[in-house]
């Protein structure tokens, strides 16, 4: 009879992935890894035995589907603005009001292998695909669609790294609360 798990799952991929947020792939010892998941070396490499690697693939299948929720308005048939409204809410929440690291920019850092920077990058593009998807819904063409999303992308990031580095959420909230204006709303001068 094998002996029940100390460390659940779903605790084990949020000590991962806080991990990995706040170091990145290559940042991720071994040692760090298993500390934070509150398993020896042994315990984890049993639950995964393709290593870090398989550790942070782990994680960004837990971030895709959690991108799933947050995203999921971005799909509903209701006006455009209101479905980017909610899902700021559920970025802000997902982010911790902009207290928290984006896991796909520092899965992105030297260091990880392909594997891990294709799928970091797989999900930041179907999350620019979503925006310009309903950029493109609310009159966009795909060109000025996808331009909004990209933008929009980038200040969310961008935004996460100013409230981490100034330890001021400020602009992630202003950021949030522009996100309907700037995919949906007239083309800025």
């Amino acid at each position: 009879m094998a002996r029940p798990r100390t460390v659940q799952d779903v605790d084990l991929v949020t000590a991962l992935t806080t991990t990995f947020r706040s170091t990145g792939y290559d940042g991720a010892s071994m040692m760090s890894l298993s500390t934070a998941a509150g398993l020896r070396s042994a315990s984890l490499y049993h639950r995964f035995p393709g290593g870090k690697q398989e550790m942070a693939l782990t994680v960004l299948d837990d971030v895709e589907r959690q991108f799933g929720v947050i995203l999921e308005p971005l799909r509903s048939d209701a006006d455009p603005s209101a479905c980017v409204a909610e899902m700021a809410v559920r970025l802000g929440q997902f982010y911790a009001d902009g207290r928290l690291a984006c896991v796909l920019d520092t899965m992105t850092l030297g260091g990880a292998p392909d594997e891990v920077v294709l799928r970091a990058r797989s999900l930041g593009g179907a999350w620019v695909d979503a925006m310009t998807d309903v950029a493109v819904r609310a009159g966009h063409g795909a060109d000025e669609g996808r331009r909004r999303a990209v933008q929009a992308f980038a200040r969310v990031e961008g935004s996460l790294v100013v409230a981490r580095v100034l330890a001021d959420p400020t602009e992630f909230a202003a950021t949030l609360d522009a996100l309907p204006r700037l995919l949906t709303g007239k083309k800025e001068s």
